[in-house]
């Protein structure tokens, strides 16, 4: 039998969704991720890539369609074209049925967790505001070609997909004007909108070796990417009656409904005393450091841990009228998330524990370090599933207890699930 080869068009049927905004489909007892499908699909797909272990594809052909398949808004969307979404052709009902279904296997398989049997279930919850899914995104990071016209990355390419419009940035974005203008002698350039304030910001990385010239024309000022703590422009963000100020390149959730969201339910989870002393690790701005901080009171205390220099200034500059609250820049490995020198900022062993960390997630071996210290709960939050579950299977192996497990749709048209998890180490 004559295997096909990239580029060849063969018919599947398509399986349960994966991780990653793909469908599994066989051919021949190969296993094959298809992008640009759904569940119950039969579809003609051309092979993008082939591996050892699994094949990719793209449906280029829907012969029978699944009745959550829906027209793509964007023109962009597609086989070959702007990888920026996921899932443009699925309702957003389905979107959020899948990123439950993708989360519950991977605590499954990963962490060992059956939510069913802790009489938990996942249900992906929508953010107030963008209804049909679009408009949210407050950061778009464009690449830029060789003659300078900005566009997205196609999907796991290095290639430009040119565009003038992007249907998930939000209209702040847009308003900067980065897809009219040309950037030549820039690698990226990212576009970055607070809605709360009306400001916005365009943050450009200059290619190696090539001389940058802002374009004109702009609605919005542009600043280089890479300048020192606190002397870079800024955005600031409204947050439940305060202000956050966050510099350009800095860290800040994409969805405008997102950090409220998020500092609303750590709050509620992680439900902080009087007195407690709160561990907050990637603490990027402080938003959860403020959000903290009022609980625990004067005899309390917050120690913000943050790694990187612009963040932990902007955290600094944020949280310097909270008396309780510490600010301590520090890289976070399993000896320092449990050494002295955290432990003497709190002024003992950590009552709880909150937790942001990127993709990677915490690691099995900082998450036992972090519950060595005994916190009667950690609050984690997370972006990837599968690290999420991999840190969760470690929690569970220290005695603790996932308490409650919240799913938000933070990345409408995206693969991606944001979760907030309660780990407990028992009532009190």
């Amino acid at each position: 039998m004559t295997h096909p080869f990239p580029g060849d068009l063969i018919e599947l049927e398509v399986g349960r969704v994966a991780p990653g905004g793909s469908c599994v489909a066989r051919h021949d007892g190969r296993v094959i991720f298809v992008r640009h499908a759904l569940p119950g699909e039969r579809v003609r797909a051309r092979v993008s890539a082939q591996g050892a272990r699994f094949w990719r594809g793209d449906a280029v052909e829907v012969l029978v369609a699944s009745p959550d398949r829906v027209a793509s808004p964007c023109p962009y969307a597609g086989p070959g074209r702007c990888g920026g979404c996921d899932w443009q052709h699925v309702t957003l009902s389905r979107q959020r049925r899948m990123k439950a279904e993708v989360l519950s296997e991977q605590l499954r398989r990963i962490g060992g967790f059956d939510l069913a049997d802790a009489g938990l279930d996942v249900t992906v919850t929508p953010l107030p505001g963008m209804p049909d899914g679009l408009g949210w995104r407050t950061r778009v990071q464009f690449a830029v070609a060789g003659d300078g016209v900005p566009g997205l990355h196609r999907h796991r390419s290095s290639e430009v997909e040119p565009l003038d419009r992007c249907l998930i940035a939000h209209p702040d974005v847009e308003r900067a004007g980065v897809e009219s203008a040309r950037w030549r002698g820039a690698a990226v350039v990212e576009a970055v909108a607070a809605p709360s304030t009306g400001e916005k910001l365009v943050v450009v990385t200059p290619a190696k070796g090539r001389r940058f010239r802002a374009p004109t024309g702009l609605d919005a000022p542009v600043a280089v990417a890479g300048s020192a703590a606190g002397s870079a422009p800024a955005v600031h963000h409204d947050v439940a009656e305060r202000r956050y100020r966050v510099t350009a390149d800095g860290f800040w959730q994409v969805h405008p409904a997102a950090a409220e969201v998020l500092a609303a339910t750590v709050l509620e989870l992680a439900a902080p005393r009087v007195g407690d002393r709160v561990l907050d690790l990637y603490a990027g701005a402080g938003l959860f450091a403020a959000t903290l901080a009022a609980p625990v009171g004067a005899t309390g205390r917050v120690v913000a841990v943050e790694s990187d220099a612009v963040a932990a200034s902007d955290a600094r500059a944020n949280l310097a009228d909270l008396p309780q609250v510490r600010v301590v820049r520090g890289r976070l490995t399993p000896g320092t998330v449990a050494g002295p020198a955290i432990a003497r900022a709190l002024g003992g062993p950590p009552d709880l524990i909150v937790a942001d960390p990127p993709r990677a997630g915490l690691g099995t071996s900082a998450t036992q370090a972090l519950l060595s210290r005994h916190p009667r709960a950690l609050v984690y939050v997370s972006c990837d599933g599968a690290a999420l579950a991999r840190d969760l299977k470690a929690a569970l192996g220290c005695g603790y207890r996932v308490e409650a497990l919240r799913a938000f749709d933070l990345f409408p048209m995206t693969a991606h699930t944001e979760c907030v998890a309660l780990l407990s180490a028992g009532r009190s």
